[in-house]
């Protein structure tokens, strides 16, 4: 028995957060229903058709999910609805600010009717304050979350490669909608989460605003470099290849100038005693480096570092990581269906007890719709109407 099995979650999402949370819940076995509009669906469906013939974002975060078109614009559509959440455990929605409550689907107005329904809400800025209004996407809340400041180079300021914003709103919408779930088995009762994509962010960035305490300097943009630690990020090979290394304290120095530079003395030069020595004289230190690194290929420099015990890695793209040798090892992927046909998938990280993870279909729009229903008690005549009514 998966964790999560008899719980039922309706998904009204679209994007990453909320399906990104809904997915984990999925994983752990719950019932998501997402619902999405008839003919379009989730407008993350179009973002691209790189994954065979699918959007890269929707296959990502969709798995194991029905799907169910319904207008909810409609008086039908919203009566479907109402006959779903009073079935469900968890209602997860980001729409657009103030969508759910203009729609009846706030906590206040679901919960004397649905007094075990766990509401969570995830936005851009949050239920209320000035900003509350504000439309959010995630490169936006970069800029606002001040990620965008310290991520980069000197000259030009970098968004991360992935929707970090979302990821981080969509784990905490997960975490919190566990613990709801373990607080109801203490209370009976649901409650209401709201999960900001701004606040998210900002929890993340603890260490660069703790650095900056009391109006000092935040720490300048280093590129794929540290900004307060040296040497730590990627220096190149005799190949041309670069290789990442980490360096975190005085032993690891030590053995890195006997070992690897085959340059002890360096161990008490005053210039590099101190990490913040090291730091204030980085160009000095990367000139050494190179000069070293310059004779061998980037597989031999990994090879000296791990024998000495110093951190590394490879600068590995997309392919590298689609043929990681750890994760074939220790049998992280796994097949699911689609529309298209059999994808690969990384089983979730962690487990129970060594469980085999639900992997189920990425869905097809409407796919469930028809079953859905019928599970509602529609008969074939009440679905054909609903289809020429345009509600489903």
């Amino acid at each position: 028995m998966s964790p999560l099995d008899g719980i039922t979650v309706i998904a009204l999402e679209h994007a990453v957060a909320a399906p990104f949370a809904s997915r984990q819940l999925a994983d752990l076995g719950a019932r998501v229903i997402k619902i999405e509009r008839p003919a379009t669906g989730d407008f993350a469906r179009g973002y691209d058709t790189r994954a065979r013939g699918m959007s890269s974002h929707f296959v990502w975060t969709n798995r194991s999910k029905e799907s169910l078109t319904l207008d909810l614009k409609s008086d039908a559509g919203m009566d479907i609805l109402r006959k779903l959440l009073s079935e469900a455990d968890v209602l997860v929605q980001n729409l657009a600010p103030g969508a759910a409550d203009r729609m009846g689907l706030g906590f206040e107005a679901l919960h004397d009717s649905h007094e075990k329904l766990i509401v969570c809400n995830i936005s851009g800025y949050g239920p209320d304050g000035p900003e509350t209004d504000r439309k959010a996407y995630d490169l936006l809340i970069q800029a606002e979350a001040g990620f965008l400041s310290i991520t980069g180079t000197d000259a030009h300021p970098s968004k991360a490669g992935i929707s970090v914003a979302d990821i981080a709103a969509g784990m905490y919408a997960y975490s919190n909608i566990l613990a709801a779930l373990i607080q109801r088995g203490k209370t009976g009762k649901g409650v209401e989460i709201n999960i900001s994509m701004l606040e998210a962010l900002a929890e993340w960035i603890g260490y660069p605003m703790y650095y900056a305490t009391d109006n000092a300097s935040p720490p300048a943009r280093a590129g794929a470099a540290h900004a307060t630690i040296f040497p730590y990020g990627p220096f190149f090979a005799g190949d041309g290849k670069e290789v990442m290394l980490g360096l975190q304290n005085a032993r690891e120095w030590t053995i890195f100038c006997k070992e690897i530079l085959d340059e002890p003395a360096l161990v008490t030069d005053a210039r590099f005693a101190t990490n913040a020595d090291r730091s204030a004289h980085k160009l000095e230190l990367t000139a050494i480096i190179l000069s070293a690194f310059s004779k061998w290929t980037s597989e031999e420099v990994i090879a000296k570092l791990s024998a000495a015990g110093i951190a590394n890695a490879r600068m590995n793209d997309m392919a590298g990581l689609w043929a990681h040798p750890q994760l074939q090892a220790r049998d992280r992927w796994r097949e699911v269906d689609s529309p298209f046909g059999p994808m690969p998938a990384l089983i979730p990280p962690g487990g129970l007890g060594g469980a085999e993870p639900r992997m189920d279909a990425i869905p097809a729009l409407g796919q469930q719709t028809l079953a859905i229903l019928q599970g509602l008690g529609f008969k074939s005549d009440e679905i054909d109407a609903l289809k020429e009514q345009g509600v489903i």
